[in-house]
């Protein structure tokens, strides 16, 4: 299930040299879509996009919409796995108020700072930005009533400890709510083992009745499972992974024990 098949070395540097070019570039080419327009597509509300910074949108790499499953409340405290240039957490903080919490966290340097440039312009005061791995978070157990992350998880090659951490930081009854990629069928290693198709969100997608049961695994109850039909890629490479092997995206709820 968490089988490393991909040089960890190699990926993460990748990963890192993708998303600098998606903070910094947003107009470049890549695999997959980005922006405001997909942003709407996925099923994000004007009023939550208004409620980002533009610079945000631009950089918006994720997957799939869970703000619905969410359900965040007034005063929550929430944790964002691989906030990127911070829209997700931006939004998320609109909806917890003052009296709330986020803490994004990402290994992107780039997409760090971008994150928190935008968060001190636009006085986002409950926003803060870490420098971490989304499996080794850093931040005390039990610090939050909701995790979230976007499109992000399938970028690790132990997504077992990434679920055994987003349950170490959540209270009890506490939400996980995300949008990531998944398969119809285990992918062969001929995909699993390249590193480029990885950091496309691609290669480590896990299959999806998988990927539920590991997040099942760290103790959490699985309550929804939804398509994200409006998802697409762009590129060749990605868009033959999605007939051969039906690579889509999904968003879940899941709630902690």
């Amino acid at each position: 299930m968490s089988r490393t098949v991909v040089d960890v070395a190699d990926l993460e540097r990748r990963v890192k040299d993708m998303y600098t070019r998606v903070a910094l570039d947003p107009q470049d080419q890549f695999h997959f879509e980005m922006g405001r327009a997909m942003a709407r597509r996925l099923g994000y509300t004007e009023a939550e996009l208004d409620a980002a910074p533009a610079e945000s949108i631009e950089s918006f790499a994720g997957v799939g919409y869970y703000f619905d499953l969410a359900n965040l409340r007034l005063g929550e405290q929430v944790v964002d796995l691989g906030s990127g240039s911070g829209m997700d957490s931006f939004i998320a903080a609109h909806k917890v108020g003052q009296s709330g919490q986020v803490t994004g966290i990402d290994m992107t340097d780039a997409q760090l700072a971008k994150a928190d440039r935008l968060g001190k312009e636009h006085t986002f005061g409950s926003v803060l930005f870490r420098h971490a791995f989304i499996d080794a978070t850093g931040l005390p157990d039990r610090c939050c009533d909701v995790v979230i992350s976007n499109g992000v998880i399938n970028l690790s090659p132990d997504k077992a400890a990434v679920f055994q951490e987003a349950a170490r930081l959540l209270r009890p009854g506490g939400r996980l709510a995300l949008a990531d990629i998944v398969t119809d069928v285990q992918l062969p290693e001929t995909v699993t083992c390249d590193a480029t198709l990885w950091a496309a969100c691609i290669g480590g997608a896990m299959q999806r009745e998988a990927f539920a049961q590991a997040i099942e695994q760290a103790g959490f109850t699985v309550t929804t499972v939804k398509a994200n039909h409006e998802y697409r890629f762009l590129s060749r490479s990605a868009q033959n992974a999605t007939r051969d092997y039906g690579v889509h995206s999904v968003s879940l709820l899941a709630i902690r024990s």
